[in-house]
């Protein structure tokens, strides 16, 4: 049985140097991600502050069957960790 392969949640917003940043380091990884931009939706933020008490951006989501850990911070070292993929980060 295999295990299959990681879904990434990418809370965003357009001209987000950190933001930029992941999306970059996901390409080049050709990790698929789904990208939820929170630029002029103030409701999303409020999900973001009722599901980990922030606001800010990005917040990057790994996980699967039901089950995710949060990044609040853009740590590219801890995202290649949870994708299971060796420590290349400061190659992007």
């Amino acid at each position: 049985m295999s295990t299959s392969p990681k879904k990434v949640v990418l809370w965003s917003k357009t001209g987000c140097h950190f933001c930029g940043e992941v999306k970059a380091f996901l390409t080049s990884r050709n990790q698929p991600f789904e990208n939820i931009e929170v630029e002029g939706n103030d409701v999303l933020r409020d999900v973001l502050e009722a599901k980990y008490g922030i606001r800010h951006v990005p917040v990057i989501e790994v996980g699967g069957e039901g089950k995710y850990e949060a990044l609040l911070e853009p740590d590219l070292e801890k995202l290649a960790a949870l994708l299971g993929q060796p420590d290349e980060a400061a190659a992007v």
